[in-house]
């Protein structure tokens, strides 16, 4: 039988197949399909370009992965290097080189201590082993009652069922949570939302987490923590001294501290690990979206010695660690990610970020003189603005209208594509960008937010 023959050229070809065979992420397909959808063809730089020819600037790094922009030439071509040589090889007893040189040139720029890298292929698999890792670290030095985990309220960790139980988005991980481990929960600070703003939120959470590990630390394996900025919350950003008095506490009663950098990492906040603002240095660290550039689908869980030793042991003991994945440590992968990092190191990336970051503080610092605007929260390039419905009550808009997500579909129109998180819109420009691109894509939010909240635009 004769395979029917896919179109591939026209848009209204390509849109019709969308609608019929494509189930989006977190997207609600009836309301998707009502539109024309919106079909990427290629990028170049910071921007991308559909079908029909029409141009936007990245305004969320393809979500928040993108570090030097799109179609460079220099990751191009360590892919299409190592192609020549192996596309895949597994790391099952055995070893490729890219995977032991980019091992080697994560551990010397991790915070100090983390030295163990196990590769894995997004931030929700490299959750899975971070949380499996410091589960099995307990037992296999025989103490067995240390089970569970700490976690922060309106956490995301990713969405594979280990990630999700230590998450606690309600609207995200309420539907599944028959599925999932119970966790104990306490509050990330948030100083907008919080009634004593900065120092009051600083001040519960670290009153919670200690009195939480003061009653069950015996029963604690890890505490797992986006550090700095919790990111599918609505960018959240920590009083300063926060997470180095986590870290403190963790060490204090015997947790270990997991810091999920998946968002965070490489520059993102300003240096090249957020755990590196405060000097924090966690047992298990776990990276992913800019590892590559935004190329490939690689992610790492980073360990310290001390854990990686409570697994180093005769084979008769039965304390390997069983856990791996197809393409653990594809080359092509590796390969992209040690060329990502050298373009870093070269163009001086991450010292790049703060400057750039005044830039953008600037061009948005107006906004907080509109009527619907609440809250700019940033962290380097990691930007959240938060619209609610009535300035002095600080009253969110309801679900049902939709607000962000018409604000990202004006600037789409005008030009930058981002998406919201709930009310709250997110701007994370690849950290290549340039002032006057930079303030072109502050221009368009800022633009879209008036034409939304206050002119009534709705499409």
């Amino acid at each position: 039988m004769q395979s029917p023959t896919v179109p591939t050229g026209t848009y209204e070809q390509l849109a019709k197949l969308d609608q019929s065979h494509v189930w989006h992420p977190f997207t609600q397909m009836k309301q998707y399909n009502e539109e024309a959808p919106l079909i990427i063809d290629r990028g170049d730089g910071i921007m991308l370009y559909d079908l029909q020819g029409r141009s936007y600037y990245d305004g969320f790094s393809s979500v928040w992965l993108n570090v030097h922009g799109h179609n460079v030439p220099e990751l191009n071509a360590a892919i299409t290097s190592q192609l020549e040589r192996v596309a895949h090889s597994t790391l099952l007893g055995m070893a490729n080189v890219p995977s032991i040189q980019l091992a080697a040139e994560l551990a010397s720029i991790s915070p100090p201590g983390l030295s163990k890298v196990f590769y894995s292929d997004s931030g929700a698999t490299g959750v899975e082993i971070g949380l499996k890792m410091a589960y099995q670290y307990w037992r296999n030095r025989g103490i067995t009652g240390k089970t569970s985990f700490v976690t922060m309220r309106e956490a995301y960790h990713g969405d594979t069922i280990g990630a999700v139980s230590v998450g606690a988005i309600p609207l995200y991980h309420e539907v599944f949570r028959p599925l999932l481990f119970p966790s104990f929960t306490v509050p990330y600070p948030n100083s907008y939302r919080h009634e004593g703003g900065a120092e009051g939120a600083l001040a519960e959470t670290l009153q919670q987490l200690e009195q939480t590990l003061q009653e069950h630390a015996s029963e604690i394996a890890a505490l797992i923590v986006e550090p700095l900025v919790q990111g599918a919350s609505g960018i959240i950003v920590m009083p300063p001294g926060c997470l180095a008095a986590i870290a403190k506490l963790c060490r204090a009663y015997d947790v270990l501290l997991i810091a999920d950098e998946v968002a965070t990492g490489f520059g993102r906040t300003g240096r090249m690990f957020a755990c590196d603002h405060e000097g924090v240095s966690p047992d298990i660290m776990v990276v992913g979206k800019g590892l590559t550039g935004g190329y490939l689908p690689v992610a790492a869980t980073i360990a310290t010695d001390e854990v990686y030793n409570a697994f180093y042991a005769d084979y008769e003991e039965q304390k390997t660690f069983f856990h791996g994945h197809s393409f653990t440590g594809n080359p092509l992968g590796c390969a992209v990610a040690i060329e990502s990092l050298r373009l870093m190191r070269e163009r001086r990336i991450v010292e790049s970020v703060d400057e750039k970051a005044q830039c953008v503080a600037r061009c948005l610092a107006p906004l907080l003189e509109r009527p619907y605007v609440g809250d700019i929260r940033q962290q380097g390039l990691m930007i959240g603005i938060e619209l609610v419905a009535d300035k002095q009550s600080k009253a969110a808009y309801h679900w049902n209208e939709r607000i962000g997500m018409l604000v990202c579909r004006r600037a789409r129109d005008l030009g930058m594509l981002t998406r919201p998180l709930g009310n709250v819109i997110v701007f994370i420009p690849p950290l290549v960008s340039t002032n006057d691109e930079l303030e072109a894509m502050a221009g368009i939010l800022i633009q879209a937010i008036i034409d939304v909240t206050e002119g009534g635009w709705r499409h």
